[in-house]
């Protein structure tokens, strides 16, 4: 068989398959389009998951007609006038959207330039193009595209259902709205209407506008605001707190000079940024804005262009990394108020129980001395004795523990207030100005002896203390050897061990900040991390990994008593210590109640 060319009409369509794969890439090339074009309003119409019918209309500058019969040609674009791809200044430049669509489905494009006085109309069906046609049109575009892949029959069996590509439609949209919080966008799928975002004012207070109207009420209140400049380089947008968090991804949102865009660094300087209070299986949310020179990354990656490359890459990770930190670190002991939210949920009022079946609430009160009188009546008299057996008030004594002297007046000015009891030994539960907080008294000193083991490791080294008996750990001969081949690295934790025969180990000394903690556990914990991960395992890397896991072992327990006095030096030290509004493993430390939220729990408002 010998070499041919193939016709254009097939190198479309097959160029389409690269640009085009579904019909949210259609929307998103076109919403691009309509973007560059300078549009202020963006209205989008589908119909069975854009199967049907695409319908993008803006009220951009509009095309005249030698535009409009140029725009479905491969590669015509307006968006590079000097030729250069390091230094692109908007959203789309490959100029391969329309022709590709119009390669697998029935485009018309219907334009009119501001202030023109007629607009122009084309259509193209499989790659055929007719010529442009005049039409009556506002200013501005409306490009339709109607029955998506007719012409390639197996991509169009690929696709998923009508309920799928609806949802892919409305993020790919949600995401190019919160890039450009100062434009309005609206969508519709048949008669629903699915998002109606106007357009924001310009600035911090529109960007947090359009996120909260994506996100929910509840992400402004739990919200940090970031901002970082270097070498270029800014860095701006707003992290969600620890506590506030997702089941999955989709609530991370990473825009490049504008552009909505699913980098793998990007991603991973977010979940390194909150490696130390997030659980492994949690997501942050998050809405990141980095705006660079344009000759400092390179967009031309891929068709979707939602990849990109970067110049300097290690700057850009370490600088969202360390922003990120930083804000948290800020934030203290601050906890997602969607904690709350689940704490009030939780209470369920019980129905009592009782004979009468048709009680009814006496709608009046006794009159004071009346109530005084009948106290008196019924109080037992002096002298009086129960009869054996007979209940005690002190049986009916409640099972949290306080002890005297409570704290004085004025403690309950503190952010985390002052401890009023211990409840099951686990619990602390303080009295603030407005309300109550309910302190997992394991999970915040977790968080203190964790941070105290970080500021120890960034000095001068953690402080060791040496056993007065040294304890023998047996294990696996393979998990001793791997502990034993880190010695150095444990050495630099506060941790002494030596080998004593095989499948042993001897501890010598331990870090200075772990108070009574299960020794042997702890270190077949960390012999068994030390295998796993073999090789891989880098001090710098790690380190901070294994004195999370040292905290949880070294912190104080569930089930032990604390005086007063030694709950209040617990919340004293919250209200100080960086990220202790949650443990280690991301979950909150505390929750809070204010009087408000107590007053609607009994019915008093």
């Amino acid at each position: 068989m010998r070499l041919r060319l193939l016709p254009p009409t097939l190198v479309n369509r097959i160029a389409a398959g690269e640009v085009i794969e579904r019909p949210a890439a259609a929307v998103k090339e076109l919403v691009e389009n309509a973007l560059d074009a300078g549009a202020t309003r963006i209205d989008v119409q589908t119909q069975d998951g854009g199967k049907a019918l695409i319908a993008v209309s803006d009220n951009g500058c509009g095309m005249d007609r030698e535009e409009l019969r140029l725009a479905v040609e491969r590669h015509a674009t307006s968006k590079l006038p000097t030729d250069d791809l390091l230094n692109i200044h908007t959203l789309g430049f490959r100029g391969e959207a329309l022709p590709s669509i119009g390669a697998v489905a029935r485009l018309r494009l219907t334009s009119r330039p501001q202030g023109a006085a007629e607009a122009w109309s084309l259509a193209v069906e499989g790659g055929a193009i007719a010529d442009p046609a005049p039409a009556a049109a506002g200013a501005g575009t409306r490009v339709e595209v109607r029955d998506l892949f007719y012409a390639t029959p197996a991509r169009l069996k690929f696709l998923k259902s009508t309920r799928s590509e609806t949802d892919a439609i409305k993020d790919v949209l949600t995401r190019l709205a919160l890039a450009r919080p100062e434009i309005g966008f609206f969508l519709t799928e048949g008669e629903r209407a699915l998002l109606k975002l106007p357009a924001e004012p310009l600035g911090d207070a529109g960007r947090l506008n359009r996120l909260a109207a994506v996100l929910g009420r509840d992400f402004a209140p739990n919200a940090l605001p970031i901002l970082a400049e270097r070498e270029g380089i800014t860095l701006t947008g707003h992290i969600g707190l620890p506590t506030y968090h997702r089941g999955t991804a989709a609530a991370q949102f990473l825009f490049v000079n504008g552009r909505p865009v699913k980098d793998k660094l990007l991603v991973g300087a977010v979940r390194g940024a909150y490696q130390d209070v997030l659980a492994h299986d949690r997501h942050a949310v998050v809405a990141l804005y980095l705006d660079l020179p344009p000759t400092e990354v390179d967009v031309n990656v891929h068709p979707a262009k939602t990849e990109v490359r970067f110049r300097e890459s290690g700057l850009v990770r370490g600088m969202i990394v360390g922003t990120i930190r930083h804000a948290l670190a800020g934030a203290g002991h601050r906890a997602s108020t969607a904690m709350t939210g689940a704490a009030l949920g939780s209470f369920q009022a019980q129905p009592v129980q009782t004979h009468f079946t048709q009680w009814r609430p006496i709608e009046s009160r006794p009159a004071p001395a009346l109530a005084e009188a009948a106290y008196r009546f019924q109080a037992p008299p002096a002298g009086f004795a129960p009869l054996p057996g007979m209940a005690q008030p002190s049986d009916f004594a409640p099972a949290a523990r306080a002890e005297a002297p409570l704290p004085a007046p004025g403690e309950e000015a503190f952010p985390l207030g002052a401890a009023r009891a211990q409840l099951h030994e686990t619990y602390i539960l303080a009295e603030t100005r407005d309300g109550v907080i309910l302190v997992d008294q394991h999970a915040a000193h977790e968080r203190l002896v964790y941070e105290k083991l970080k500021a120890a490791l960034a000095d001068q080294g953690i402080a060791r203390q040496a056993l007065l008996i040294p304890e023998v750990v047996e294990m696996e001969e393979s998990a001793a050897e791997a502990l034993l081949a880190r010695t150095a690295d444990w050495q630099q934790l506060g941790l002494m061990v030596e080998p004593f025969g095989p499948g042993a180990v001897l501890v010598r000394e331990v870090p200075a900040l772990l108070g009574k903690l299960d020794l042997p556990e702890m270190v077949r914990e960390l012999a068994e991390q030390a295998r796993d991960l073999g090789d891989g395992f880098a001090l710098t890397d790690k380190l901070h990994h294994v004195a999370a896991t040292m905290a949880c072992h070294g912190s104080v327990r569930a089930g032990r008593r604390l005086s007063v006095p030694e709950m209040n030096a617990l919340l004293r030290q919250m209200e100080v210590t960086p990220n202790s509004g949650q443990c280690n493993h991301g979950r909150p430390t505390y929750v809070q109640l204010s009087r408000s939220d107590l007053e609607r729990l009994f019915g008093r408002k």
